[in-house]
């Protein structure tokens, strides 16, 4: 008797120590969520909120070291940038937004498209990149009705930071300098609306040397009076594309009802929609110092951009067929170039 009595009480302390365990575990994630939606909220004037910015070195500061004997910084033009999404884990353990202050995931941050897609613009002008409470991958893919509020909810969080972001940048670092937009994939989807919001039919328009908004549609009817870039020289323009193998088109892609803007990253020219791969000077992919010319083509079709498969040492291994990933990364020079040569354009106006 004495025995079974030792037993219930061990079983029953195991289901007191499981119980505390999972209420300590809701309570730690509530606590996420608490300060990402109400503590967490970034303070701009703080160079601590800033991924890459003029004031201070970080990543975007970066130069491939191919490129380093004929970079000449240029700081008349501001670049802001608004990063992808980098909250990927299965787990979500920070609930639907990022925290602004968690150090591995802003490291995660900055040396992947900070220093792999901000640093594209470092020649064309001062790039300002805003940290912002994210929303975690997962709101772009709701499965419930429950769900697809909780994400609606988080974009507008992200979405709200990077227009506090840029309005903070207005007031204090501007100085009526020109302006270019730039961002890749969840940064796409918030300058989409930035876009509308403090560009479209307003004064700042004047100020757009162009804006580009990579890895996400941006439909061609979606502004009024921002055009689609059609001519590498244009300026106060569009430029957006997606990457995918050839011959390869997403399903959610066909069931798109608006036609999205695609500009050939190799041509800038609307009527050029196929660019061969000997064109490309050079991307740069896994290694940051290593320009790999000649990586991939562009051809324009059905609303998206196609490449053959990557030209690379070891791209045996790449067996994807969605290059979200290296929109950038393909055509790295090539975008570098662009960016001064619209900037240019834009002063001779």
């Amino acid at each position: 008797m004495k025995q079974h009595v030792v037993f219930y009480l061990f079983v029953l302390s195991i289901l007191v120590f499981s119980c505390s365990t999972q209420k300590q575990a809701i309570t730690a994630n509530e606590a996420y969520q608490f300060k990402a939606l109400n503590n967490g909220k970034p303070d701009y004037s703080d160079l601590h909120y800033w991924a890459a910015h003029p004031y201070k070195k970080d990543p975007s500061d970066s130069v491939p070291k191919p490129l380093l004997a004929n970079y000449q910084k240029d700081s008349a033009v501001d670049i802001f940038f608004v990063y992808p999404t980098t909250y990927t884990d299965e787990a979500k353990t920070m609930g639907w937004n990022a925290l602004i202050d968690d150090s591995a995931l802003n490291a995660k941050t900055d040396y992947s498209p900070i220093l792999f897609q901000a640093s594209v613009f470092n020649a064309a002008g001062r790039i300002f990149a805003p940290r912002y409470r994210q929303a975690h991958l997962s709101a772009y893919y709701a499965k419930t009705a429950q769900d697809s509020t909780d994400a609606i909810a988080a974009f507008e969080l992200a979405y709200q930071d990077v227009k506090a972001a840029f309005e903070y940048y207005l007031a204090h670092n501007n100085a009526a300098r020109p302006i270019i937009i730039a961002s890749h994939s969840q940064g796409s989807t918030h300058t989409k609306r930035l876009l509308k919001e403090f560009f479209e039919n307003k004064p700042l328009y004047s100020k757009l040397v162009a804006a580009y908004v990579i890895g996400m549609p941006v439909p061609t009817n979606l502004y009024t009076a921002i055009p689609s870039c059609s001519l590498p020289n244009q300026t106060g323009c569009v430029c957006s594309w997606r990457t995918y193998k050839q011959g390869y088109i997403p399903a959610e892609i066909t069931l798109e009802v608006n036609k999205a803007i695609v500009t050939n990253p190799l041509s800038w020219n609307a009527t050029k929609t196929h660019v061969d791969r000997k064109d490309n000077k050079g991307g740069i992919l896994l290694k940051y110092n290593s320009l790999v010319k000649h990586v991939a083509d562009a051809t324009i079709s059905d609303g998206v951009l196609w490449t053959v498969k990557p030209h690379f040492f070891g791209n045996i291994f790449y067996t994807t067929k969605n290059y979200h990933i290296a929109d950038y990364n393909l055509y790295y020079l090539s975008i570098r170039e662009n960016a001064q040569t619209r900037i240019n354009a834009y002063f001779k106006k």
